[in-house]
């Protein structure tokens, strides 16, 4: 009797654990619908919230993933997955849907990593920046004579052609000297943008996203920053060109080789008949890209984003969802805990007042990052001993050394002291950006 329960018990849990979301392709309303129900069956760790519409009309939806949802908790790290910009580019969309079930489902059997991540880390994902140009390429199914139906959005246009193009000013500012980071963007961007894009810029803007993977179709490679060279050249001419590396290289290297080597087969470098060592790439060396959204992230925010291509099918059938989901998951757990690692820390005055907008300078690396609204500031490095320096107007600057190991990140403290003392504070002297948060908060 005890063996036949035990075999009962067994397939239990086999039809438990395959219970969440089947492996299928979902329309748009699936989609909504499977977000809805990842937050009913976790209802204190997620939120579900959008940030805009699509032209046709439908919600760009992020799921978030918190111990205190809808809060940004000093030091705990923001980090986004995005899925789907290019609509028929679509096992992102079914694997970050996927994942969805699978943070809540282990939550609350009380995985203790999963846990971990979840009270240690805000995580947010996004299955679908183009819902508009998914409907056309599903509405096609997977027939490869179609293969570029529904890549774009229901204007026509590229969404990873479509951010504004801040290469080109970096280029010159690394040449001649000039800012190294938050470049700015042109007065007009709002109107030079498709509304898909104008809404994730918006969001990138008023969340503190410290890591990012942009999830797409076509190949299988770990893909890093820079994707536009130096002398820009589009797709298929001169084949491969130049590595244009960032000066954070050797961390995105890493940050890919962390993905390629967790997958099932992406780090065998040899998909879709080409072939990548390590199953990464500098993008530019790959081919030349303008105005894309990793080189955005990384020059106008704090964010450190890769694109992952995750199929040689952009449109698999959904029989092989499974597997890909199986070859997928460890790696897009392991990429999320990356965040966790380099230095953090807040940023204050001499009263104990958080200070936003801190630049925080390493010796060495020509990039910079700033503290968010809460005084907070995350630095991503690789295991070394840095030089590290805090500025902020009208305050001394403070240089430490600093020691970073290959775990948890490094806490450090900033305490600046005002250069000149003020009697009274200037109007508008710590002016935050427009707060998403608030917006979408609850309440």
């Amino acid at each position: 009797m005890s063996g036949l329960l035990s075999v009962f018990l067994h397939l239990l849990l086999l039809f438990k654990l395959g219970a969440p979301v089947t492996f299928r392709h979902h329309r748009y309303d699936d989609l909504v619908r499977t977000l809805y129900k990842v937050h009913n069956e976790c209802p204190y760790i997620t939120r579900v919230y959008s940030i805009g519409r699509s032209v046709k009309g439908r919600h760009l939806y992020v799921l978030e993933f918190s111990d205190y949802p809808g809060i940004h908790e000093p030091l705990e790290p923001e980090v986004k997955y995005v899925g789907n910009m290019h609509g028929n580019e679509v096992l992102g969309r079914e694997l970050l849907l996927q994942l969805s079930e699978f943070l809540c489902e282990e939550f609350r059997i009380g995985n203790v990593r999963i846990v971990r991540l979840v009270q240690d880390t805000r995580i947010h994902i996004m299955p679908s920046m183009n819902p508009d140009g998914y409907e056309v390429a599903a509405a096609q199914g997977s027939d490869t004579s179609g293969y570029l139906v529904g890549r774009n959005n229901a204007n026509g246009v590229d969404l990873n052609r479509n951010f504004p193009d801040l290469n080109t000013y970096i280029y010159y500012n690394e040449k001649y000297g000039g800012p190294n980071h938050h470049l700015p963007l042109p007065d007009n961007w709002k109107s030079q943008v498709e509304p898909e894009t104008r809404a994730v810029i918006q969001w990138i803007r008023s969340f503190n996203f410290v890591l990012s993977a942009n999830l797409h179709g076509g190949a299988v490679v770990a893909n890093y920053p820079y994707d536009k060279s130096l002398e820009h050249r589009v797709r298929g001419f001169h084949g491969r060109g130049a590595s244009t590396p960032t000066p954070d290289d050797k961390l995105f290297q890493k940050l890919a080789k962390v993905y390629s080597y967790a997958h099932g087969w992406m780090y065998h470098g040899w998909n879709c008949g080409d072939y990548f060592p390590d199953g990464i790439t500098n993008g530019a060396s790959w081919y030349s890209l303008s105005k894309g959204m990793q080189d955005f992230n990384y020059l106008h925010t704090n964010c450190f984003e890769i694109t992952l291509e995750l199929s040689c099918n952009k449109f698999p059938p959904q029989e092989e969802l499974y597997r890909e989901w199986l070859g997928n998951r460890e790696a897009l757990i392991q990429f999320l805990e990356q965040v966790h690692q380099g230095i953090k820390g807040m940023v204050l005055d001499e009263n104990n007042n958080n200070l936003p907008g801190a630049v925080i300078s390493v010796s060495g690396i020509n990039h910079d990052v700033t503290s968010g609204d809460q005084g907070d500031y995350f630095r991503l490095l690789l295991p070394g001993t840095y030089t590290v320096t805090a500025t902020a107007p009208g305050f001394n600057p403070t240089t430490v050394t600093v020691t970073v190991g290959p775990g948890e990140p490094k806490l450090v403290d900033f305490q600046l002291k005002r250069s000149i003392p003020q009697a009274t504070e200037l109007p508008g002297q710590h002016l935050e950006a427009e707060s998403y948060q608030s917006k979408y908060s609850p309440g």
